[in-house]
């Protein structure tokens, strides 16, 4: 059984800790390993964790097995009827167990509370990434793609996914 709590600034070196673990393990077969490493630095280094957290209003949930920890959801409101759903990891030894239906229900019951009106929740996915799929059975639908610069000459190749919540 799962626990999911939400997240403060004191569990920044813990999400980046699983970080580190599990986004080279998710794209490891999609992006070089340079651009793993500058994505790494530029979504989980401790200091723009901080700037996510108290700058630009991501709301961070962990899960735990236990004590352990075991994968991580992340939302940002971005305007008056949409959030996004910015990140969503399961370690690699806990998936396969649910725990990444459950933490995007827990995305979608914290953008509820929110705001209890209809609204969007977006989220942008590689469009090489196996999850794909997982989000269109969540009931995501394509509602755009594209190819996002992020700096140093990379490339986000993303589709956009939405769902009306």
């Amino acid at each position: 059984m799962f626990t999911i709590r939400k997240a403060t600034t004191e569990d920044i070196p813990l999400i980046h800790k699983m970080a580190q673990e599990v986004f080279p393990a998710t794209y490891a077969d999609i992006l070089s390993p340079d651009q793993l490493d500058y994505m790494m630095e530029w979504m989980y280094s401790i200091t723009n964790l901080h700037k996510q957290m108290e700058e630009e209003g991501h709301i961070y949930y962990i899960a735990f097995k236990g004590d352990i920890p075991a994968g991580y959801v992340s939302i940002q409101p971005e305007g008056e009827d949409l959030f996004h759903l910015q990140k969503i990891y399961v370690l690699p030894s806990f998936q396969g167990k649910h725990l990444g239906k459950l933490l995007f229900e827990q995305a979608v019951k914290a953008i509820k509370e929110i705001h209890p009106t209809p609204c969007e929740m977006h989220l942008n996915v590689n469009r090489n990434n196996k999850a794909l799929r997982f989000y269109e059975y969540m009931g995501m639908k394509k509602v755009d793609e594209g190819d996002f610069a992020i700096g140093n000459g990379y490339y986000m190749n993303d589709y956009i996914m939405g769902l009306t919540i």
